[in-house]
């Protein structure tokens, strides 16, 4: 029931035309269709990477082909959409990280790096971001190679599991306009500690805007004394968007920094004369390739010169690092993110990847009577009927290509 990728494009085309006519300059929103389309265009590309990034992950398997392949889809899928529109800058929003075991997250090896090679049994986090004109969408995903029906995850791998999994389906239905984000912090701890586990201490999801991987609101986890005093309460509000973003741990939920080398990075707002060549080199590739999106040194022209530049910019504060971060060898951490957007009608998620419930066993579960009441709701506040099919069908398109006849846009995904 896809529009093919012309017919839709030259109809989102006029669209566009037609919404730049009457456009000030605020940033656009999910309240018009065209920028839902193209977040939904981000989330099924995502969505489509990250499986096929799963079933590559099988013993023997290099951690660093996985990025570089993760990389280069997403880059082969943004290049297919929106051809016409020249000046449209689209592509990784993040870059592709994969992260085991006792890893938290953004390992994303050089080729001149130690690489990581896959085991069966490794807890492996998959993460990874598209964008389409600026429009993000963030997901990860976690799971365990060799894991079956018949060869279930057990024990405290499946504690952690479990429990970031059950966290993530209730920041979900939280993440609602005129909630606070300190509900969605306290949840996903009681959840954690229900399976004996801890949320990543001051991880953070953020707000997406145009071009913004973390704005404005936020959402904090496991906040320590200090954090908490200085993270802002905020309140969620429709037309937004966010990143969900949850870390569970089997141990403390302190992170480390251990020796591995920081590949990711995001431009900031910094402005500063670089001195050696080699960095001003490197700078003015991060300002035109990769715009303020997190990139990855190994998508630099010369990943040599790329690690001599980075240290200038770094020491000025022209770029934020994204530590790779670990707990304690032995223990094991799980994530799953998802995108989703705060639509009048209901939250709309847009990212996620397929987590199979049979696959993994807990012998632990959530005590706390609210939240398992909370758990027990459908996440879509209307979702309708399963219309019949060729309903579906036109509203599939209506959303492609901007609904019509004031049709419900939610109604595309029944």
């Amino acid at each position: 029931g896809e529009l093919t990728h012309e017919v839709r494009e030259s109809r989102l085309s006029e669209e566009m035309a037609d919404s730049h006519a009457d456009s000030s300059d605020e940033e656009p929103t999910i309240a018009d269709d065209i920028v839902v389309t193209k977040y939904k265009m981000a989330g099924d590309m995502a969505n489509r990477v990250l499986q096929l990034l799963i079933k590559r992950s099988t013993p023997e398997t290099s951690v660093l082909e996985l990025c570089e392949l993760g990389d280069r889809l997403i880059l082969e899928e943004t290049s297919r959409v929106f051809k016409k529109e020249k000046e449209m800058k689209k592509g990784i929003a993040f870059p592709t990280c994969v992260s085991t075991n006792h890893c938290v997250c953004h390992f994303s090896p050089l080729r001149s790096d130690p690489d990581v090679i896959l085991a069966e049994g490794d807890l492996v986090k998959i993460d990874l971001g598209v964008h389409v004109d600026g429009f993000i969408a963030v997901v990860a995903h976690s799971f365990v190679i060799g894991s079956s029906s018949d060869n279930k995850v057990v024990g405290r791998k499946a504690d952690c599991i479990v429990a970031a999994q059950l966290a993530s389906e209730a920041a979900l239905r939280l993440v609602q306009p005129g909630n606070e984000n300190v509900a969605v912090t306290d949840a996903v701890m009681k959840i954690a500690e229900s399976f004996d586990c801890k949320p990543i201490e001051g991880m953070l999801s953020y707000q997406l805007t145009r071009n913004v991987i973390d704005g404005e609101k936020s959402i904090i986890l496991n906040p320590s004394e200090g954090q908490k005093k200085e993270h802002s309460k905020c309140e969620f509000a429709v037309h937004e968007v966010y990143g969900i973003d949850i870390l569970v741990t089997t141990g403390d939920g302190k992170t480390r920094q251990l020796d591995t080398r920081t590949t990711v990075h995001k431009r900031t707002e910094e402005v500063y004369n670089l001195k050696m060549k080699a960095s001003r080199n490197f700078f003015s590739e991060v300002t035109n390739k990769f715009t303020t999106m997190p990139f990855s040194l190994r998508a630099c022209e010369d990943e040599k010169r790329a690690r001599m530049g980075v240290v200038e910019c770094l020491k000025h504060g022209l770029l934020d690092p994204f530590y790779v971060l670990y707990d304690k060898e032995g223990e094991f951490v799980a994530q799953f993110k998802f995108t989703v957007l705060l639509m009048p009608n209901g939250p709309l998620k847009i990212t996620g990847g397929p987590f199979r419930a049979d696959e993994v066993h807990s012998e632990m579960e959530v005590k706390d009577e609210a939240l398992k009441t909370l758990l027990a709701t459908s996440a879509n506040k209307k979702s309708q009927k399963k219309k019949k099919k060729k309903k579906a069908l036109k509203a599939a398109e209506a959303a492609a290509v901007g609904t019509e006849d004031g049709e419900d846009p939610k109604e595309a995904d029944d």
